[in-house]
């Protein structure tokens, strides 16, 4: 919990020096025009690497693929395209590295052991993933009937108490 803390407290110092220095390297103007080319250049990439990470996720979608890692690298490349608009060069740099493949695929493999992803709207309904030992058996509608004798609207339960009415 503190590194996250000492992180924020020392990115605004570590951005501030950055201008300091590349403002006496090449002066201010130049300054400025990198700041504002780099802002461009971040909303530039995020609509371009958006769109084909929404295809992506599309396509893995409908292949019933697992979409973790590319759910993970539209984060990163949202999380990239943010650090590019925000004017400073350290947070240049940490996004033009997000913006990598490799650097983004690495960023995955450490996540990956901590996420769970689950289905959900699977076949009009909304599914959990399930572990492989769950007693759960799965019916298609031609596969099952109703007794005869439950109510129109109210259809029958075994969690119905029969002799009061009440569920």
């Amino acid at each position: 919990m503190r590194l996250p803390l000492v992180l924020f407290l020392i990115a605004p110092l570590i951005e501030i020096a950055s201008f300091i220095i590349v403002g006496q390297a090449i002066g201010v103007l130049p300054t400025l025009a990198l700041i504002v080319l780099s802002a461009v250049a971040g909303v530039a990439l995020l609509r371009f690497q958006g769109a084909g990470i929404l295809r992506r996720l599309q396509s893995e979608a409908q292949r019933g693929v697992d979409p973790g890692r590319e759910l993970v690298h539209a984060a990163l490349l949202v999380v990239a395209a943010f650090l590019l608009i925000v004017p400073g060069f350290f947070g240049d740099i940490i996004g033009i590295l997000l913006f990598l493949p490799f650097i983004r695929d690495f960023a995955w493999r450490l996540i990956k052991p901590r996420i769970v992803v689950s289905r959900g709207f699977a076949d009009g309904g909304f599914r959990t993933a399930r572990r492989p030992d769950d007693n759960v058996v799965d019916l298609g509608d031609d596969e099952f009937q109703r007794e005869p004798g439950s109510q129109p609207g109210k259809p029958d339960s075994p969690w119905r108490d029969q002799r009061i009415g009440r569920e």
